[in-house]
């Protein structure tokens, strides 16, 4: 019987040990930021921006307060996330910087509805836009994004 518990103990020591190896890729791919790395480290932000973020908000929205250390805008002076051809991609890309670890987490993610989903310096009606390119156009959609397009260097020509 104790051969038998101990034979039980070492498969399930064995079994945890593969599964904690494997676990690693289980994690979502989250895109390497592109500044320095924060003085606290990593994981600190990972287990703490929500709290960070809050506090902040509380500092602006209620203290009127607008010269926080660490902005919603400044995240993404680091946290810029691009495709392939270099267009800065939005929250609605699966592939934004936030999106990564949020969607994996199944965490509702309610800051762009109001907030901007990149830095300060990029037209995010071409962002969109380059999104719509990503996916195979119906006429209806090839119509849409014409109109988009014809939308955006409309504003452009009158913002010169």
């Amino acid at each position: 019987m104790r051969r038998i518990a101990l034979l039980l103990v070492l498969t399930l020591c064995t079994a945890a040990g593969v599964s904690a190896q494997e676990r690693s890729d289980l994690w979502p791919d989250v895109p390497t930021a592109t500044g320095d790395p924060h003085p606290e480290g990593n994981e600190y932000w990972r287990r703490n921006h929500m709290k960070l973020m809050r506090h902040d908000r509380d500092l602006t929205m209620r203290d009127g307060d607008r010269q926080i250390q660490a902005s919603l805008s400044g995240c993404f002076d680091c946290h810029t996330t691009q495709d392939k051809s270099g267009v800065v991609l939005t929250y609605e890309s699966e592939k934004h910087f936030c999106r990564a670890c949020h969607d994996f987490a199944a965490v509702k993610v309610d800051c762009f509805m109001c907030h901007r989903s990149t830095p300060e310096d990029v037209d995010e009606s071409k962002a969109h836009a380059a999104l719509l390119l990503d996916h195979a156009l119906d006429a209806d959609e090839s119509a849409i994004l014409a109109y988009l397009n014809q939308f955006s260097t409309q504003t452009e020509q009158a913002s010169q």
